[in-house]
């Protein structure tokens, strides 16, 4: 099952950095291969829980979480607007995911 979401992660990954980068030069594909991969990318950031008693790592799984629910919503404001509204959700899910993923393994090398 590790393996799988890791597959999942690694996938929906490489289909979000595509798709937003295809974006830019206007093919029409390019939102529907980004938003798959965000839904791919939240799926395996919501199916590894955290069983542990630590509050802080607790915290951080949600901000990861809501980072990951901020990629699905760019996917979103791809297809419902037309300016750049997008990229700004698309910079904060990137920050709150790039945090949290330097965070969590600080303080689970505390315990």
């Amino acid at each position: 099952m590790k393996k799988i979401v890791q597959g999942l992660m690694m996938v929906g990954g490489i289909m979000t950095l595509a798709g937003a980068a295809f974006y830019i030069t206007g093919w029409f594909l390019s939102p529907y291969i980004y938003i798959i991969g965000a839904g791919l990318f939240a799926i395996a950031q919501i199916n590894t829980p955290y069983q542990g008693t630590n509050k802080i790592i607790k915290r951080l799984r949600l901000q990861q979480i809501l980072g990951a629910l901020m990629l699905i919503m760019s996917g979103i404001f791809m297809f419902t607007t037309h300016g750049n509204e997008w990229i700004a959700c698309l910079c904060i899910a990137a920050v709150l995911e790039l945090y949290t993923s330097f965070r969590i393994p600080q303080e689970e090398a505390k315990e």
